[in-house]
């Protein structure tokens, strides 16, 4: 019912820069927040950066001052920035659709996308 497709990563050099992009579609009525998560070889999978439908947004501390989590104008859609990478940012970045609602249904779910990898590397 709902798909997410992310794209935009890649391997970049430390001090470098890539952009995220994750785009939600389907029979969506509404998604409350959508954010960035990222796991790394042999770790959990752990929160980077979340945005609410009204533009509030939380960080990781690891990210702080050096990410950029934004949504489109027409809110299923949604961008990490990342800038000042470091070989720690490599991992599988994954984005997540949270408390969606799809047209025709009152019940909420989640829902995330395949991955995109990030790496970075000299």
């Amino acid at each position: 019912q709902v798909q997410l497709v992310e794209s935009g990563g890649g391997l970049v050099q430390p001090g470098g820069s890539l952009r995220l992009s994750c785009a939600a579609s389907g029979s969506i009525f509404s998604i409350n927040t959508m954010g960035w998560y990222r796991q790394a070889p042999g770790k959990q999978r752990e929160l980077v950066a979340t945005v609410t439908s009204g533009d509030r947004s939380n960080y990781a501390d690891s990210v702080k001052g050096r990410f950029t989590i934004s949504r489109g104008n027409a809110k299923n859609t949604v961008y990490l920035q990342m800038n000042s990478l470091k070989p720690e940012d490599t991992a599988v970045y994954y984005c997540n659709a949270e408390n969606t609602r799809v047209v025709g249904s009152p019940f909420r779910a989640d829902y995330w996308g395949q991955g995109t990898q990030v790496t970075v590397s000299s």
